[in-house]
């Protein structure tokens, strides 16, 4: 072929696609039936969960995504879980939840921590990172918080010894150690992470965090090709609000997990914006990342402007989850273009738009 007649070639495929090179993208080779629409278990959940639910449930339904809800009415404040709602869990493998209250004090559990136990969702998960278009006191962020989630301190296990003593248990075994600290590795190599960083108080607690590091340690044997270190925890909350961008994943017992995850989503942009999920051997229950606030203000529900922006992100870890990733990086892109226009955002992130507004934004930026 000539070099004439080549130039020609490529000066009308400029102008068949629009003067921009079109791909297309092989992402995975799906199974016959793979394409089938797979039921999940939707907890609408207290405050403003039902608008940020439904937020997902508009946007699935503008993607034609292959997933359908079955919904269950669920409150914080129930004394437990209503019937049927872990059978239809157990059955669909994946639940996609909004924020659940947890009364503070008078003894009713949390059923957050019930839902967790029951289904053995003993890995939480939140990815806290820098939106290009939202700014943060901090740039090159993103961190991953892979918390155990069945025992510690977080597990609620106290009563009451005598009136005006209450002995709270702190309960760490060396199989859930080595189960979450493995589960870290393994996400670290699987998404091509360089740096696991393990937090602990064994200074003062020698027997029980001494007992979570030397796990770590243990496992971190077998992933020679990952750096591993080492952070007591409040030295962990000082390093990340002065220099976040020197962690990549960290492995933490219950509570202190729950506490560095909250703190690394207000470094990186807010905790309307981190997505997250618990999971399991077999189960898999998805909601916003960083738990402070996550049922809103009065006045947030009443003026339906909550940000579903980060269980919009957590409906995309999702749709991977459910081997379905070409709806999951449409919904990303979407999302990210919205958050970097910077013309439709919530109260929380320094715009007055309300749900529905984003809602609608995200849709439009659909490809």
């Amino acid at each position: 072929m000539s070099r004439q007649s080549f130039s020609l070639l490529k000066s009308l495929g400029r102008i068949a696609s629009g003067s921009k090179t079109q791909t297309r993208s092989v992402t995975y080779m799906p199974r016959p039936g793979d394409g089938k629409p797979r039921p999940v278990t939707l907890i609408p959940g207290d405050g403003v969960g039902p608008l940020v639910t439904n937020a997902v449930e508009q946007v699935m339904d503008a993607m034609h995504a292959p997933v359908y809800f079955e919904p269950f009415v669920v409150h914080g404040d129930m004394k437990s879980l209503p019937e049927g709602l872990l059978e239809s869990i157990k059955k669909n493998k994946v639940c996609l939840k909004g924020g659940l209250k947890t009364p503070v004090g008078g003894g009713v559990s949390s059923l957050n921590v019930n839902l967790r136990k029951e289904l053995d969702l003993f890995a939480s998960l939140v990815n806290c990172f820098n939106l290009p278009g939202l700014a943060s006191r901090h740039e090159n962020v993103d961190i991953v918080v892979i918390r155990e989630n069945t025992e510690g301190e977080y597990a609620g296990l106290e009563h009451e010894v005598v009136p005006g003593v209450v002995e709270s248990l702190k309960v760490i075994t060396k199989f859930c150690s080595e189960r979450i600290a493995k589960y870290a590795f393994e996400y670290a190599y699987l998404n091509n992470r360089k740096k696991v960083t393990a937090v602990h108080k064994a200074n003062i607690m020698k027997l029980a965090d001494g007992l979570f590091l030397e796990s770590c340690q243990e496992v971190a044997k077998k992933y020679p090709s990952i750096a591993y270190n080492e952070i007591i925890v409040d030295n962990c909350c000082m390093q990340l609000v002065a220099r976040p961008e020197q962690f990549d994943v960290m492995v933490t017992p219950n509570l202190y997990g729950n506490l560095v995850a909250n703190t690394a989503a207000g470094i990186a942009g807010g905790t309307g914006v981190m997505p997250g999920g618990n999971v399991g051997a077999e189960y898999a229950v998805f909601e916003q990342g960083a738990s402070a606030g996550n049922v809103g203000k009065d006045t947030t529900q009443e003026q339906k402007n909550a940000n579903p922006v980060a269980l919009l992100l957590s409906s995309a870890m999702m749709l991977r989850h459910l081997q379905f990733p070409s709806f999951a990086d449409r919904l990303e892109t979407a999302v990210k273009r919205v958050i970097a226009e910077g013309k439709c955002r919530t109260e929380d992130l320094g715009g007055n738009s309300t749900t529905q507004e984003v809602v609608d934004a995200v849709i439009a930026n659909l490809d």
